[in-house]
């Protein structure tokens, strides 16, 4: 540490404590909270037993708490600046209190698939998220391995229960039956693949992740499922025939351009056939923490946003079947994600290091916050490509059959 002792606790008590307060004093920190300079002074905020205790390790974990950044502390706390200990979703609830404004970082990420291509962009995106091992997600996730919102009965159900409802739900929705074809845009690591596979239903998942790539070929082969996997962009995607459905399980996040995307769903269905997809939702499109846009979904990855995507429809034959608000079943989703991350934490630091571990445990525990906290939302929606049926001056139309 380059400042003394006496001189790091002097800096902080300077200024950090009368910041802190004036923060608790204006109701933006809400919790109690407690604050340790390593070799200096600890401050106390709120009357209780501190929910949250953060220990600043050393210059840069105290600059970033000064600066009362978002982007910063995040930063801190994932190098081991700063470290955390108690309730994490209330330290994430501390963001009330902190600044988040980046904007040459937000502009671009808005023009970068312009300068550089969309589906370059995209891969770079996707494999900055997902080409971990599948080792790392597989530590988090539940056996079915679906990285979207589950569907929640009760608050204590087990997270695989909930999520095969989920997939249920799903094949459901779309009528599937064994023989149908499906594209699975977006196949992760193979939750519905599997799920439908086993039903004889032929799924076709398209991925931009070599690890998912990987994953999918061994999970179909091991299975012995009639599915198939492709390493292809949704955009580039041209089958020799369309599909029954086509079910879009948390990627909807990363396909922003509505029109094109509604202008694929006619290309890629049969008329009669349906839609699934289920994504996180925000109500201001592009809006997303600039930790999340560097560290997390980096590029133009967007929250979804209903009201533009329905605005979009509209102007389509696309019919809109059905919405189901899922904001508290993701934040359940989330919060089991947090737990089984932090009870896989010495193998995951082992494995693949301590940054990682802390980028995904505030990612999770952040996530799980926004949907408790109304801030962010989530969404399950059911579209329909409408058949044509014959007017009978021989001219067609469009209607969808009744459900």
């Amino acid at each position: 540490m380059s400042q003394s002792t006496a001189d790091f606790g002097a800096w902080a008590q300077d200024g950090l404590y009368r910041l802190i307060q004036k923060q608790v004093s204006g109701g933006k920190v809400k919790i109690p909270l407690e604050v340790r300079l390593r070799g200096g002074p600890t401050y106390r905020f709120g009357g209780d037993e501190p929910a949250v205790k953060v220990l600043v390790k050393d210059r840069q974990g105290l600059e970033a708490l000064r600066r009362l950044d978002e982007l910063r502390i995040c930063e801190a706390y994932m190098n081991g600046s700063l470290d955390v200990v108690g309730d994490m979703l209330g330290f994430v609830s501390l963001r009330q209190a902190l600044s988040d404004i980046h904007p040459l970082h937000y502009l671009w990420r808005r023009i970068a698939p312009w300068f550089v291509g969309r589906i370059s962009t995209d891969r770079q995106a996707i494999a900055a998220h997902y080409d971990f091992p599948s080792e790392f997600y597989l530590k988090f996730l539940d056996p079915t391995r679906c990285y979207s919102q589950a569907v929640f009965e009760r608050d204590d159900e087990a997270l695989e229960t909930a999520q095969r409802r989920k997939l249920d739900f799903a094949i459901d929705a779309c009528r599937l039956k064994r023989g149908d074809r499906v594209l699975d845009v977006g196949g992760g690591w193979g939750s519905f693949t599997e799920h439908a596979g086993r039903r004889g239903i032929q799924v076709t998942s398209l991925t931009i992740s070599d690890q998912s790539e990987k994953f999918l070929a061994d999970l179909i082969y091991r299975r012995q499922l009639p599915c198939r996997v492709l390493n292809q962009d949704f955009w580039e995607h041209a089958p020799p025939e369309p599909y029954d459905a086509m079910v879009i399980l948390g990627v909807m996040e990363h396909l922003p351009d509505y029109p094109a995307v509604l202008r694929q769903f006619q290309h890629l269905l049969k008329p009669g056939g349906r839609v699934y997809l289920d994504a996180s939702a925000f109500r201001k499109k592009y809006a997303k923490p600039a930790f999340i846009a560097r560290y997390v979904f980096p590029a133009d990855h967007a929250y979804f946003c209903l009201h533009d995507f329905l605005t979009e429809a509209a102007k389509t034959p696309m019919e809109v079947l059905a919405v189901h608000n899922d904001r508290h079943s993701y934040f359940l989703t989330c919060k089991a994600w947090a737990e089984n991350l932090e009870a896989a934490r010495e193998e995951i630091i082992r494995r693949w290091g301590a940054p990682l571990y802390r980028r995904f445990r505030l990612y999770l525990w952040g996530s799980a916050y926004a949907f408790l906290s109304h801030n962010m939302e989530a969404f399950r929606v059911v579209l329909e490509r409408p058949q044509e049926t014959l007017e009978p001056s021989g001219g067609t139309r469009q209607c969808c059959p009744v459900t």
